[in-house]
């Protein structure tokens, strides 16, 4: 019998922000550090607020299908930091994601990341016919 898939939805608010452009220089102990900016940890934090920890986190290979509604067109379309936030709320690593699908918008008033990952079938050796 095959085991049922199972998913997970969700609408977070707040803007997301790029993970590669979050970044800022900082000094400790004399020596130059990047760390994230002050606005990727504070989209972090709401992240892990507004998640629903799951009872059993997903397992296997993952899909995630991401619509990012940003406040402006200025950011890079980047998931990253939202994978990241994720990561021990609703499954164990973001390795597991083999599919993708990040979608940018644009709502000045509402910025926010509507969600849904899945867990699916994946042969890694051939491309897929259909996603299930």
């Amino acid at each position: 019998m095959k085991k049922e898939k199972r998913q997970v939805n969700q609408i977070i608010y707040g803007e997301c922000c790029s993970k590669a452009n979050s970044r800022r220089l900082v000094h400790f102990g004399g020596k130059p550090r990047f760390i994230k900016s002050k606005k990727a940890l504070v989209f972090e934090r709401d992240v892990q607020l507004q998640a629903k920890k799951i009872k059993q986190m997903l397992e296997g290979d993952l899909m995630i299908e991401a619509d990012i509604y940003y406040s402006s067109r200025r950011p890079d379309l980047d998931e990253s930091i939202l994978l990241d936030a994720l990561q021990g709320i609703w499954y164990q690593n973001d390795r597991a994601f083999k599919h993708k699908v990040i979608r940018k918008f644009l709502d000045k008033k509402n910025p926010r990341c509507e969600v849904r990952v899945t867990e699916i079938d994946w042969d890694e050796k051939k491309p897929p016919a259909t996603i299930n």
